[in-house]
């Protein structure tokens, strides 16, 4: 399993994702404003990745905080805080990382500054071990919806390089090719940064998946000819109504698949979803440089100057979703706000899918 970040030596070390598959190279954080560096720079990026990245970037940032009262300390840490949610601000897991550390130190108000430093280390490891797990349950999940012989379009990187361990929507291909399943993947490269064909293609190799990659241009005449039997893409953040956030193109995809009868399933952890956001019209979308699209590699590849629309994301539609695949189950987006409800039963939507 590919390591993407790690806390060791009191440091967080964070593999460069922008030098793959060319370079592998590990950044070592020693402080808070170098894991905000990493996360704008999409050294780290995923949404359940940079949710990790926050959490560690917390502990980290506390670890260097002087204070003689927990009130000051905790002063001093809601900037760390505010500093990590303004990196990026689709993407919820940063959010939900923070607001799971601030509930974690209103039960710890009484406790010594020295004694809350620990704490939130402890707790910084906690959120990265808990979410391999849950995607290995995600993957058990998903993995009941791909058959045997079935080729499946991806799009962006929702692998282990884009969350702790074992990824989201790779997850159900890492299980169905442990069941014996005989797949193979389809990677949109996904402009302008290239996730799908610098970071998913490489990661299924790695696999031993059989992976081809294609142009974001070409999925549509794939699935009019046939090629395609189901998608399966990630969620940066996924709102109550179950409409979908996730790398732009993904819209595109799932609009293709309505259009040619294919399942177009999302993976998305529960840290992923906004229970609060009622739907994806409100959903803040990150707009980033236009150097991304008009320069790849350092060589300019359109003309200086030109006007450039970058959107890092765009929203699906909840009706463009077949299911979601969760650590609880497999669910129709109706049922999504179900979730909410900790103690709902846990319940796999079985759906039937025709060749």
């Amino acid at each position: 399993m590919i390591s993407t970040i790690e806390w060791k030596d009191d440091k967080v070390l964070m593999l460069d994702q922008s030098r793959l598959p060319l370079e592998v190279v590990y950044v070592e954080c020693s402080d808070y404003h170098k894991v905000a560096e990493g996360i704008k720079k999409l050294w780290i990026r995923g949404a359940p990745a940079i949710g990790i990245a926050a959490a560690m970037g917390i502990a980290l940032g506390a670890q260097d905080i002087k204070a003689g009262s927990m009130e000051e300390f905790l002063k001093k840490l809601d900037i760390v805080m505010d500093d990590l949610l303004a990196t990026r601000p689709t993407a919820v897991n940063i959010k939900w990382a923070v607001e799971r550390i601030k509930t974690l130190l209103a039960s710890k108000k009484g406790e010594q500054v020295s004694a809350v430093k620990r704490l939130l280390i402890e707790e910084a490891k906690r959120v990265l071990e808990e979410d391999i797990e849950i995607n290995k349950a995600i993957g058990k999940w998903g993995a009941e919806f791909i058959r045997d012989g079935d080729t499946i379009l991806t799009h962006c990187n929702a692998g282990s390089l884009a969350t702790g361990g074992y990824g989201t929507a790779t997850a159900p291909m890492l299980v169905a090719k442990e069941q014996g399943k005989r797949i193979q993947v389809i990677a949109d490269e996904t402009r302008p940064v290239l996730q799908g064909a610098r970071l998913t293609a490489w990661e299924l190799m790695q696999s031993g998946i059989p992976v081809t990659l294609i142009t974001d241009n070409t999925a549509g005449a794939l699935m009019k000819k046939g090629a395609i039997d189901l998608a399966i893409v990630g969620t940066d953040r996924t709102t109550r109504n179950g409409d979908v956030a996730n790398k732009i193109g993904t819209y595109t995809v799932a609009v293709l698949c309505r259009e040619h009868n294919i399942p177009f399933y999302v993976a998305a952890p529960l840290s992923s979803i906004d229970f609060e956001m009622e739907s994806g019209e409100h959903i803040p979308i990150e707009q980033r440089h236009a150097d991304e699209v008009t320069i790849v590699r350092g060589q300019r590849i359109a003309p200086e100057g030109v006007n450039v629309i970058n959107l890092a994301f765009d929203v699906t539609p909840a009706k463009y979703v077949t299911s979601f695949f969760t650590e609880r189950g497999a669910f129709k987006p109706r049922d999504i706000k179900k979730l909410a409800e900790k103690n709902v039963a846990i319940e796999s939507i079985r759906l039937h899918v025709a060749k």
